[in-house]
């Protein structure tokens, strides 16, 4: 097979993960405790970490970060309840809730918490303030440029939904509902270039100046990017942190007084620690291309089909022989699902692309490697298919945080009205 990974040492060999593959049904999800641990240490020198679970939303992976000092953002009501779920205490900023919009189930559950609200809208500050004055607040700030992997993946400048352009006409607001605003936000998509990370820097710096209120905390966001080719670098952290904290120490002497750092990453911690395992039901030729047809699909791993997103594959042979991999073949993996698009290998425009690929056979097992992150947590039912269990490896074994859904699970919701 291939190696299990590219930059990172599983926890667990491959023959472990083989016999454990033989007790359980495909498709699923498996995590490993100690390659999140190891990547919430290389964010220490942060003042805060604060998880953006959407990337990964299990309470258990959770509750591994509320162990390991790190905070969590949410983003929904559903998100604040699966915190508090995992021991994030709502009321002394361990959840802050970060939305463009406040839906009128969310706005009570924050009011009667007293959880800290990062507004991405003016109208949402007249909305909380009406039902919430005096709330700790942040502001979320669109800088006006942006940055991301993919279009859809930037969260800045003209063309994103995402913040607010002009905070300016937050301050008579802000006013009127004597809100305690405490932070500012400043985050423009995904991926590092550090070009566009000094530009983020100065205009963090740029606004807080002109808005000239006495914040408490500044955020640089997430977007932390992986290596999910070979030939891809690991993020020079110490760089990342050194110009974000240069520029808190420039904050701090216009304000004169101590601020605190946050980091909010979510891709970065819980990506390379996810597998996805699935199995090889059909192989099938067409004039361009050999399909390899496997029992998951993009309702479970959307990232490919929503963005183009390469992710990195491994082959366990299910007849136990040996694989060979000096002699590749133009492979395209897919799924399935009843939709053409249902593919794993292609472009972000939709194309269908072949991977070079060992030799595969019907009954053979496929490892989607780098899915910790927007795998699960990104999953439908789309086609009727139930989610798909979710295992963590940790103390030597796997460990079932999440148990298949079936189908009267889904059933159930339609009948019981």
């Amino acid at each position: 097979m291939h190696n299990l990974t590219q930059n990172y040492k599983y926890s667990f060999s491959s023959c472990e993960l083989l016999n454990f593959i033989n007790n359980n049904d495909t498709p699923f999800w498996v995590y490993d405790h100690n390659i999140i641990i190891k990547k919430i240490q290389l964010l220490k020198k942060f003042d805060t970490i604060r998880f953006a679970q959407k990337a990964c939303s299990n309470i258990h992976i959770l509750n591994i970060m509320k162990q390991n000092d790190v905070k969590v953002d949410a983003v929904s009501y559903g998100e604040i309840k699966r915190a508090i779920l995992a021991g994030f205490i709502p009321n002394n900023n361990d959840i802050i809730f970060t939305s463009d919009i406040i839906d009128k189930k969310t706005l009570s559950l924050v009011t009667k918490l007293n959880i800290p609200v990062n507004i991405g809208s003016i109208d949402m500050l007249h909305q909380l303030g009406k039902c919430s004055p005096n709330h700790k607040i942040w502001i979320r700030i669109n800088p006006g440029f942006g940055y991301g992997h993919n279009k859809k993946t930037n969260t800045g400048g003209d063309n994103s939904k995402h913040g607010i352009l002009f905070p300016e006409q937050t301050l008579d607001i802000i006013k009127k509902y004597n809100f305690e605003l405490v932070g500012i936000h400043m985050h423009i998509g995904s991926g590092v270039n550090y070009k566009h990370l000094k530009k983020v820097c100065n205009s963090m710096f740029h606004q807080i100046c002109t808005l000239n209120q006495n914040i408490q905390y500044i955020s640089a966001g997430g977007g932390l990017s992986i290596p999910y080719k070979t030939n891809e670098k690991e993020i020079d952290i110490n760089n990342y942190f050194q110009e974000w904290n240069e520029t808190k120490k420039k904050i701090e002497k216009r304000l004169g007084h101590s601020i605190t750092l946050e980091i909010e990453p979510g891709r970065f911690l819980v990506a390379e620690s996810g597998i996805l395992v699935c199995q090889v039901y059909s192989i099938k030729k067409t004039n361009l291309f050999k399909f390899v047809l496997t029992d998951a699909g993009f309702n479970d791993l959307m990232r490919p089909v929503m963005y183009g997103s390469y992710h990195y594959i491994s082959i366990i042979a299910g007849d136990n022989r040996k694989i060979n991999q000096e002699n590749l073949y133009d492979t395209v993996i897919g799924g399935p699902l009843c939709e053409s698009g249902d593919i794993f290998t292609q472009d972000n425009n939709g194309n269908i692309m072949s991977r070079k690929l060992p030799k595969i056979h019907v009954g053979d097992y496929l490892i989607f490697h780098q899915v910790g992150a927007y795998g699960s947590s990104m999953s439908s039912n789309y086609n009727s298919r139930p989610l798909i269990s979710e295992f963590l490896f940790t103390e030597k074994k796997f460990k079932q945080i999440r148990r298949p859904q079936k189908i009267e699970d889904l059933i159930q919701l339609e009948q019981k009205i």
